[in-house]
């Protein structure tokens, strides 16, 4: 049995009964989402009237209506009627800390709490992101693998969450960013198992180590950073060869290794080693760029902080080391989009609130990027720095993950911060008329 349902698209309406409009999200059947409009993210074209039919946890297929046409469904389909909005494929943030947030004490917080903490916060925090439209994190860093329990939650339906890519232990040197410092020898000592390394042996021990509890993705600080008592903000604090030995262990197993790097001298060794990916990129010089360009190294700016976050919430040392580098860190964006380094969306959530991801797309614009671009860099270009092909774009035999805003966000990105629906393989977790 089949029932046709035709569309009075002048009245931005699909005529559907009622019962398939409310069944529940957990309704068993196919399922026939209908928008007025979709974005295909390869072409920048918008497409108008589409009914995109899902099997399972994958697109099936996907129809553009006539005026006054009409689709057939079957009995048992479940008709989602989005009416007046621009359908998109599910956003990529590339750099996030679900299980982190910089909220009260939060400089001593590894002292005062553990995984157990730091997971339930993340559960909190996935649930957020998800609702913003983000359907898959590389989330970079955490404490005792919260992230990779928090992945594993997420996979078995225990809590609503993005698709994970998780790190584990960020790799350091002794009192480099990754490392907890700042107390007294004896407190917070952390070992190999815990990320802190020194020397191409114990680094590959501890690439190797974080793989095996799960990690997916190597995240590494080649340089100084902000959020941490060490200093000066930038200096190099792995050499090529600690890099390049992290580099061709991960690549073994299959594995990434994005670097977190704001210096030039890092920046240039972490590229030159074969990571996959700067994160942050504060201090780009012309031959950074050229560097990065020639190893096809991505940059993932995080760049919306640098306007956004809360100077007061700061330990002076901290916040003398982020108005240093911040200024610099928007400049080097604007540079390194001039000249055509690849880039990949993510946005250091946890350094402000999760669940604002989305505020990434305006500062991206705002540095030089056009919407489309950073949408791009949101979809196709973060899948191709994660290493997959099954989701990013609407298409036949990608992943059913979707969302929808109001307008065009090709006219006002946005409006990409107002999502409406949010559909994560198959699964309905947002729905905003």
């Amino acid at each position: 049995m089949t029932r046709s349902i035709r569309s009075a698209l002048t009245s931005v309406t699909v005529i559907a009964a009622a019962l398939a409009l409310a069944l529940p999200t957990s309704a068993q059947g196919d399922t026939a989402v209908f928008a007025e409009r979709m974005l295909d993210v390869r072409s920048g074209d918008i497409v108008e009237n589409v009914v995109v039919y899902i099997v399972g946890e994958e697109i099936n297929r996907i129809e553009t209506l006539r005026p006054f046409g009409s689709f057939e469904v079957a009995e048992e389909t479940r008709v989602v009627n989005l009416g007046d909005v621009t359908l998109l494929p599910g956003l990529i943030d590339c750099h996030t800390h679900l299980n982190f947030d910089i909220e009260g004490e939060w400089e001593t917080r590894d002292v005062r709490e553990g995984a157990p903490d730091a997971a339930l916060r993340g559960a909190r925090n996935a649930k957020l992101t998800l609702e913003a439209g983000f359907t898959t994190v590389r989330d970079v860093g955490s404490t005792g693998f919260a992230d990779v329990a928090l992945m594993r939650a997420i996979d078995r339906g225990f809590v609503p969450g993005p698709r994970m890519f998780p790190a584990g232990h960020t790799i350091s040197i002794t009192g480099g960013h990754g490392d907890s410092t700042g107390y007294r020898p004896g407190v917070r000592e952390r070992g190999v198992e815990e990320g802190i390394a020194d020397g191409a042996d114990e680094v590959v021990a501890a690439v190797r180590y974080q793989i095996k509890h799960g990690a997916k993705v190597i995240k590494t600080t080649a340089t100084a950073g902000v959020l941490s008592h060490e200093g000066p903000v930038g200096a190099q604090q792995y050499s090529f060869e600690e890099l390049k030995a992290m580099v061709e262990e991960a690549a073994r197993h299959g594995i990434r290794v994005a670097a977190h790097a704001h210096g030039t001298d890092g920046i240039i060794a972490a590229s030159k080693a074969g990571v996959a990916s700067i994160e942050h990129g504060s201090v780009l010089t012309e031959e950074a760029i050229e560097v990065m360009i020639a190893n096809g190294t991505y940059l993932v700016p995080t760049t919306y902080l640098a306007d956004s976050i809360d100077m007061g919430q700061l330990p002076d040392m901290i916040r003398a080391k982020a108005e240093f580098i911040l200024p610099k860190a928007k400049d080097s964006v604007r540079r390194a989009v001039a000249a055509g380094v690849k880039i990949a969306f993510g946005t250091d959530a946890a350094v402000y609130p999760h669940g604002l991801n989305a505020r990434e797309f305006a500062a991206m614009v705002e540095r030089g990027m056009t919407p489309l671009a950073t949408i791009q860099a949101a979809t196709l270009s973060a899948c191709d720095l994660i290493g997959v092909d099954d989701r990013g774009a609407i298409e036949a035999g990608k992943l059913a993950d979707l969302i929808a805003v109001p307008g065009n966000p090709l006219e006002d990105v946005g409006l990409l911060e107002d999502v409406r629906f949010v559909m994560k393989g198959g699964e309905v977790f947002v729905r905003r008329d």
